[in-house]
C-alpha cells in the first residue's frame, strides 16, 4: 500500500495532466473551428502556453513526448527512398554551411548573452548554442550553469521560431501547409502499421542503449531508412498519428513555460526574444546563400537553416511539402555539430565542460 503522501502526489500530477490535456485539446478546437494553420500543434501550444502564464498547474508527460517523436522518426526513416539517397552527395556544399552557420551563432550569441544580459560564463555559451532544449539544459546543469535560464530561453527559441515559421513560408515564400501528412490508418495495410510500430519501439532502445543522442527520434529513423531502403515499408506512419505527434509537442513546448515569473519573463524570456532576432538574421542571409548558389529552393533551404527543433521542422516540412530529407540532414547535422563540439569547445574557451553526455 502507497503512503498516502505519495498517492496524494499521483493523484495531483494526473489531475494536472488531465487539466493539461483538457486544456490542450479546447485549444486544438479553436484553431480548428476558426480554420488556423496545424491546429493540432498550434492550438495545444497557444493554450498550454497561455494556461501556463495564467498560473494554471499544467504538467507535460515526458514519456509520451518521446513516444510521439518515435512517430515523426519512422516518418523520416519512411521517406528515405533509393532516390533521396542519391542526392545525398548533391547536399555536401550546402551542409558544408552549417559549421559556419554554428559558428556565427557561437560568436554572436555567447557575447549578447554575456555582456548584455550579464549571465555568467556557462550559462551564457549553453543559451547561445542551438541544439536540442534537454541536451543544452543537461550539458550547462553539468557544468553549472543556471538551468532555469536554459530552459526558458531555449524554450523561448523553439517556440518563437515555430509560431512565425508558418507565417514566413505563407506569406514570404507563398507556400501552402496542406500538403498531406499520410493516409489514414485505414488504408494502410495492418501487417505496415505492425511494422513501423515495431520498428518505432526497437529503433528507439537500440539506439538509447549506445548512447545516441536522441535516440526516441534518431533509432526508429535509422531503422525505418533501412526497411524502407529494403522495400520492407512502403507508407509513412497513418495521418492520425502525426496529428497525435503534433499535438504532444504543442503541449510539451507550452507547458515548458509553467512557474514562469514576471522577474523569469523581463530577464530570461526577454533574452530569449531579443536572440531570435539575431538568429532570424543568421537564417535569412544562410537561406539567401543556399538558394543564390542553387543549393536548395528557398522552402527548403529556410526550413533547414531554421535553428528549431527536429521534430517541430519535420512537421513544418511534412505539412508544406517541402523535401523532408534535406531538411532533416541539416537539421541532424547541425544538432550532431553542437552535442558532440559544443562541450569540448566550452572548456577550451573556458566555459565548463559536462561530466557525462546527457541520457536519451
Amino acid at each position: 500500500m502507497r503512503p498516502p503522501k505519495t498517492r496524494w502526489f499521483a493523484n495531483r500530477t494526473l489531475r494536472n495532466r488531465g487539466l493539461t490535456l483538457a486544456l490542450a485539446a479546447a485549444g486544438t478546437l479553436v484553431f480548428w473551428w476558426f480554420d488556423f494553420p496545424l491546429p493540432f500543434l498550434f492550438g495545444p501550444l497557444a493554450a498550454c502556453v497561455t494556461g501556463a502564464l495564467v498560473g494554471l498547474p499544467l504538467s507535460a508527460s515526458k514519456n509520451v513526448s518521446q513516444w510521439m517523436r518515435t512517430i515523426l522518426g519512422v516518418a523520416i526513416g519512411a521517406s528515405l527512398t533509393p532516390q533521396v539517397v542519391s542526392e545525398l552527395p548533391q547536399m555536401v556544399a550546402s551542409l558544408s554551411l552549417i559549421p559556419v552557420f554554428v559558428l556565427c551563432i557561437a560568436l554572436l550569441g555567447v557575447p549578447y548573452f554575456r555582456y548584455v544580459y550579464r549571465f555568467d560564463a556557462v550559462t551564457s555559451w549553453y543559451a547561445a548554442m542551438p541544439g536540442g532544449l534537454q541536451d543544452m539544459v543537461l550539458f550547462g546543469q553539468e557544468a553549472g550553469g543556471n538551468v532555469r535560464a536554459l530552459s526558458l530561453i531555449h524554450a523561448t527559441r523553439l517556440l518563437i521560431i515555430i509560431a512565425i515559421a508558418p507565417i514566413i513560408l505563407t506569406q514570404v515564400f507563398e507556400a501552402e501547409l496542406n500538403a498531406p501528412i499520410g493516409d489514414p490508418a485505414s488504408e494502410i495495410p495492418v501487417h505496415e502499421l505492425i511494422i513501423m510500430a515495431i520498428t518505432a519501439v526497437v529503433g528507439w532502445k537500440i539506439a538509447a542503449r549506445i548512447g545516441i543522442f536522441g535516440a526516441p527520434m534518431i533509432g526508429p529513423m535509422i531503422l525505418a531508412g533501412a526497411l524502407s531502403l529494403t522495400d520492407v515499408i512502403h507508407y509513412r506512419p497513418p495521418a492520425e498519428a502525426i496529428l497525435a505527434a503534433q499535438f504532444f509537442i504543442g503541449i510539451t513546448l507550452g507547458a515548458g513555460y509553467v512557474g514562469v515569473t514576471l522577474a523569469d519573463i523581463r530577464r530570461d524570456v526577454a533574452a530569449g526574444v531579443f536572440f531570435v532576432m539575431i538568429l532570424s538574421v543568421l537564417t535569412v542571409i544562410f537561406t539567401e546563400l543556399a538558394v543564390l548558389i542553387a543549393l536548395a529552393p528557398p522552402v527548403d533551404a529556410f526550413l533547414a537553416f531554421a535553428p528549431a527543433g527536429q521534430a517541430e521542422m519535420t512537421v513544418l516540412a511534412i505539412v508544406v511539402g517541402a523535401d523532408l530529407g534535406y531538411v532533416v540532414v541539416h537539421h541532424l547535422t547541425r544538432v550532431f555539430l553542437v552535442v558532440t563540439g559544443a562541450p569540448i569547445a566550452a572548456r577550451l574557451f573556458g566555459a565548463g565542460l559536462p561530466k557525462k553526455p546527457p541520457k536519451a
